[in-house]
């Protein structure tokens, strides 16, 4: 294969994932005629049309999606290839990682520095959702989640845990009184959130002593920041995680409650959709990762 070719197909990549042309010329350095040129080449070279082309988006066809689908696992391959062989340890290529929303705003991102210093030819792209996507479909090399995993055909590896705390804000409690030990919650208004997710009931222990309370949310929402923003609008008190809150506790818009009291953790896990064909890049941003997890934050402010 010609390096041309190779370049042909790593572009062809770019523009279907990113939906244009003007994109994947500047994340290349390349002008934007010079990509058309080369993914119309490309098309010619194997007789398909890969894209659809419009004045409003760049789509794959149903070849071009069968194409990129076989193709990115392949040119995965020739990355972890050139990087087996370096002796610097830096790692190259790109990366598609798949994490919640807020974990990535307000846990990864503000302590990525580290590892993209550490591999300034890696390219990562952080997709950013709450939902399980299809990771084999959408290219993911690595998924994080947190809570229990379904099951899975790939390999999950717990790279942490992440401390559960219920929240209100002070203007909540303000009117509503602060509940001084779990049995308190029954005659609060709950808002509902992912850390909660299809939970009828919140346990807590304490010296030895395990306690539920039912709960009945008045506001129910499946992403975090959307439920801490509720809980700070004085909605209610809410689940989440120490992670999660750690700003609003920093700056006193949430108050953590009963901090005497422990719940149930939940663990993080690197999934890998492509289980012993794993890259490399997705090894190391694992292992990164349980490293920024290993310190917990302070979330009390009692």
């Amino acid at each position: 294969m010609a390096l041309k070719d190779l370049l042909s197909l790593r572009l062809y990549t770019r523009v279907a994932r990113l939906g244009s042309f003007s994109a994947a010329a500047r994340e290349s350095g390349l002008a934007q005629s010079q990509v058309s040129r080369m993914i119309a080449e490309l098309e010619a070279s194997l007789g398909a049309r890969l894209l659809s082309r419009t004045t409003r988006a760049v789509v794959p066809t149903e070849a071009g999606m069968e194409f990129l689908a076989r193709m990115e696992p392949i040119l995965a391959a020739v990355d972890d290839a050139e990087n087996s062989v370096r002796e610097t340890g830096e790692l190259r290529g790109l990366l598609r990682v798949g994490m919640p929303s807020t974990m990535g705003i307000r846990v990864v991102m503000p302590r990525l520095s580290a590892f993209t210093e550490r591999h300034p030819l890696l390219h990562l792209e952080l997709l950013l959702e709450d939902r399980w996507q299809d990771m084999v479909k959408e290219a993911v090399d690595i998924g994080i989640r947190v809570g229990n995993l379904p099951d899975l055909a790939g390999t999950a590896r717990q790279i942490g845990t992440m401390c559960r705390v219920i929240v209100a804000s002070p203007d909540y409690l303000a009117r509503h009184g602060t509940p001084a030990t779990p049995a308190d919650i029954s005659g609060h208004r709950i808002v509902g959130g992912p850390a909660g997710a299809q939970a009828s009931s919140w346990q807590f222990e304490r010296d030895g002593q395990t306690t539920a309370v039912d709960i009945h949310p008045q506001l129910s929402t499946n992403d975090t920041a959307g439920a801490l923003a509720a809980a700070a609008g004085g909605l209610g008190l809410t689940s989440t995680t120490s992670w999660a809150c750690a700003v609003e506790i920093a700056n006193g818009a949430l108050v953590q409650l009963f901090a005497d009291w422990k719940m149930a953790e939940l663990p993080v896990h690197a999934y890998f959709p492509l289980g012993r064909t794993t890259r490399m890049a997705a090894r190391a941003f694992a292992d990164f990762l349980a490293q920024t997890l290993n310190t917990e934050p302070a979330a009390s402010n009692r």
